[in-house]
């Protein structure tokens, strides 16, 4: 299945392929591995080929990717794109990612990403509030380390 990131303009900015794991009425999980050279990021590495078991939601703001490690399979924590909700159709989810991301370490600490990229999207204050309210539920949601199913 295909993965389709877009931004604000509606325009394809990335796109990969990823397996089906699961699908429900509102939400799809799917298996991806990461096609891009090692690279650090805060207090990991993430290498090419690592697992990104992938959720998108078509009625919550956000998506919540789960990393493990290409080498011995241990995870390395969530990565979150704050954006619109999700298009799931029969051969591709698309989403209109809105610049703010959350990363929580697998010790649980949450560190908020891209607050200026967000700004510089000279977004409206209704829009602002869906994305601060996605990013809340977000937040709250992985407290417990354990994201919805």
């Amino acid at each position: 299945m295909k993965i389709l990131k877009k931004n604000p303009a509606d325009e394809v900015t990335w796109q990969y392929e990823g397996m089906v794991l699961s699908r429900k009425e509102n939400e799809i999980t799917l298996e991806a591995l990461f096609n891009r050279d090692d690279m650090p990021f805060m207090d990991i590495t993430l290498k090419r080929n690592d697992r990104f078991v992938e959720t998108f939601y078509s009625d919550r703001w956000y998506n919540i990717f789960e990393i493990f490690d290409r080498d011995d399979g241990k995870f390395k924590g969530w990565y979150c794109n704050i954006g619109k909700p999700a298009i799931i159709e029969d051969d591709f989810v698309s989403y209109v990612d809105l610049a703010l991301d959350l990363w929580v370490s697998a010790n649980g600490k949450q560190t908020i990403l891209d607050e200026d990229e967000l700004e510089e999207l000279n977004l409206d204050d209704e829009l602002k509030q869906k994305i601060y309210a996605g990013l809340k539920e977000l937040q709250d949601v992985l407290k417990s380390k354990n994201p919805p199913s």
